[in-house]
């Protein structure tokens, strides 16, 4: 691994340093980090060569941090550069970017793809020789696949650990014995030896970890607490779905745990325990009981499932969905047995801001509607 800084210490023009940038390279990949005016001229200084850049990394939005990224942008197509760029950075990166492209009227001949971090907490929660804990944010996909080469939670953990297990299976998965969606965000462990990746996946297994779920779902659940069972498969009718089979015929025996922790006018706030772990359980079993997650998509939890009729709801849930843009599911707890020291370890993820800001928004309604009747 070397490092070399271009330019730090310097929000203001000074004779002996320059704005804020810094190349690190890590097993011959090469990573900008920050981009100040002037950064292509340090670039230059030390013969470090454009090409090998495909990585920027932008850590906020002051000036003397990325005012010189529209410039290298246009130097790199000046150059005829052909390879993807990815820029990873703040929420508003894009737009910022994109804006002053548009304005010059000065487009590039490569692809620019955009990472906004949309977390304020670190994502790395704990790490040893044997574990990792991270909290994955919305809208990482956790190992590369179909349509999502690039940028996943695998990529992000090879420049942590290196050589991660693959397991007996060799996908391309190094470390993972668990997965969550897309848009689901919270707390995943990844084996960094191959020790750990055999004890944490008899534990996955065995059932005995311990993996607990929020989520926002639709309608009022009439139950306080209680259980979900049915095996889940692939849908017959959507192969992109997973469907609950009463009967057995199809899928894999599921049992999902829940309680409800807070009711409001027309959905309801749930915890989730999981006794097993089939793809998309919670969003299937809450579906085949009525009560399909908000905001999902996949399951037509992004329509008006519940409520009224009138233009003025609407418009409401439509505003939650802005705030909330995925489903409503977060993986709260995950706890372990450690694989080394035995020890059982328990992690915990704050309620991510989205899903806060949209529990407000039924709060403040629910308050609102019960004062009106």
């Amino acid at each position: 691994m070397k490092l070399t800084i271009l330019g730090c210490y310097s929000a203001t023009p000074r004779a002996l340093t320059n704005t804020t940038s810094q190349v690190l390279e890590i097993n011959n990949n090469m990573f900008l980090i920050d981009c100040g005016e002037g950064t292509q001229v340090q670039l230059r200084k030390h013969k470090i060569k454009f090409n090998r850049i495909k990585h920027i990394f932008i850590s906020h939005l002051h000036g003397d941090h990325f005012f010189g990224l529209a410039g290298l942008i246009s130097t790199f197509r000046l150059l005829t550069r052909e390879a993807d760029l990815h820029i990873y950075g703040p929420k508003g990166i894009k737009e910022v970017i994109t804006l002053q492209m548009k304005l010059a009227d000065s487009w590039t001949n490569y692809r620019l793809i955009f990472h906004e971090l949309v977390s304020e907490n670190s994502e790395l929660i704990y790490e040893d020789d044997d574990v990792l804990v991270v909290n994955k944010p919305a809208g990482m996909v956790v190992h590369p696949g179909h349509g999502n080469y690039t940028g996943t939670l695998v990529h992000a953990l090879a420049y942590l650990a290196e050589n991660l297990p693959v397991g007996s299976s060799g996908e391309q998965r190094p470390g993972l014995v668990h997965r969550l969606d897309k848009n689901t965000t919270g707390v995943m462990v990844v084996a960094a030896s191959e020790l750990a990746m055999s004890h944490l996946a008899k534990q996955f297994y065995d059932r005995t970890t311990q993996r607990e779920y929020i989520a926002i779902v639709w309608g009022n659940v009439k139950e306080d607490e209680g259980t979900i069972t049915g095996h889940i498969g692939r849908s017959l009718s959507d192969r992109l779905q997973m469907a609950v089979f009463e009967d057995g015929s199809e899928g894999k025996h599921a049992v999902t745990h829940y309680k409800v922790i807070e009711r409001f006018s027309y959905v309801t706030l749930v915890q989730c325990k999981l006794e097993t772990g089939r793809t998309h359980q919670i969003r299937a079993h809450f579906k085949h009981i009525g009560h399909t997650l908000f905001n999902d998509e996949r399951y037509g939890g992004d329509a008006v499932l519940k409520g009224t009729t009138f233009t003025k709801y609407k418009q409401f849930v439509e505003n939650c969905f802005k705030v909330l843009p995925r489903q409503a599911l977060h993986a709260k707890t995950l706890g372990f047995e450690h694989p080394t020291t035995k020890e059982f370890l328990r992690f915990n993820s704050e309620i991510p801001q989205d899903i806060v800001d949209c529990l407000e928004k039924w709060r403040t309604y629910t308050v609102n509607q019960k004062e009106e009747h």
